[in-house]
């Protein structure tokens, strides 16, 4: 959210890190649109279900990664990569790394990047008034993964979060896909502002009809129920056993160290 795919002081800088530390990688930052400027602005107002599929022609136009490719999404993008995987299995996608993604989604906007900008007043302003109105939907990227607990509007108009959450129906499909994978890391920030609920970040959030005690992953509805294979994946007693993996780190959204990095995500990308 607010970011591109080659800020020199944040994207552009995780490739050339992974670069240094793994010799003759290639990795593929992704940008939705024709320009930096564009996947700016995609980042907030371009429809979700759009840029999956401009991600997926992507990928399967792009011979390097023909023969299977490791994902890491940051922030909002951890959900948008979860999307592809499970609609688009080819090329294959092998490890899934989500860095603070939100894959409940949020029930606030707490800290957005840019704090000073009229975007992000306008944002909370669009959402407040109505995130599920089909016009605020289509082109507000961020209601797209709003989740409010305490109204049934969010599994009946949600056009992005609840289909890939398998809230309307079980799309087997879906779930045979995340499946495949064989990681789907996710890192949580301990002292993170911006994403609300925090336990989104590991696939938690509030019990439904109220906004404050929260559900961990295992004890939510998606996980008993096993809508996306999740309860299978974390199962010791299955093939797939240590297919989820929780991290966490001290420190706000997607503060952390180099070291911290090579120890614990980069074994996923190699």
């Amino acid at each position: 959210m607010g970011d591109s795919c080659c800020n020199p002081l944040s994207m552009g800088a995780m490739k050339k890190m992974v670069e240094e530390e793994v010799l003759g990688i290639y990795v593929l930052s992704l940008m939705i649109g024709k320009s930096v400027v564009q996947d700016t602005e995609n980042s907030f107002f371009m429809d979700v279900n759009e840029q999956v599929s401009f991600v997926c022609d992507q990928l399967a136009q792009d011979p390097k990664l023909k023969g299977g490719y490791n994902a890491m999404g940051f922030s909002q993008g951890s959900q948008f990569l979860r999307a592809v995987v499970q609609r688009c299995p080819d090329p294959p996608m092998k490890n899934l790394i989500s860095v603070g993604g939100q894959h409940q989604g949020v029930f606030g906007l707490p800290h957005c990047p840019g704090e000073s900008s009229h975007i992000c007043d306008w944002i909370r302003k669009m959402l407040n008034s109505g995130a599920y109105t089909d016009a605020i939907q289509k082109h507000l990227v961020q209601a797209q993964y709003w989740h409010d607990p305490l109204d049934d509007l969010y599994k009946k108009h949600s056009l992005f979060l609840a289909d890939i959450n398998q809230e309307w129906v079980v799309n087997e499909t879906y779930k045979k896909n995340l499946m495949s994978l064989n990681k789907f890391v996710m890192v949580k920030f301990l002292q993170d502002t911006m994403v609300d609920p925090v336990d989104s970040e590991w696939f938690g959030f509030y019990k439904p009809g109220q906004a404050k005690e929260l559900e961990t992953l295992q004890e939510s509805a998606i996980y008993t129920e096993d809508r996306l294979g999740l309860a299978e994946m974390d199962s010791a007693e299955m093939d797939s056993a240590g297919k989820l993996v929780f991290l966490a780190t001290d420190g706000d959204h997607l503060q952390f160290t180099r070291e911290w990095f090579n120890d614990n995500l980069l074994p996923y990308l190699r």
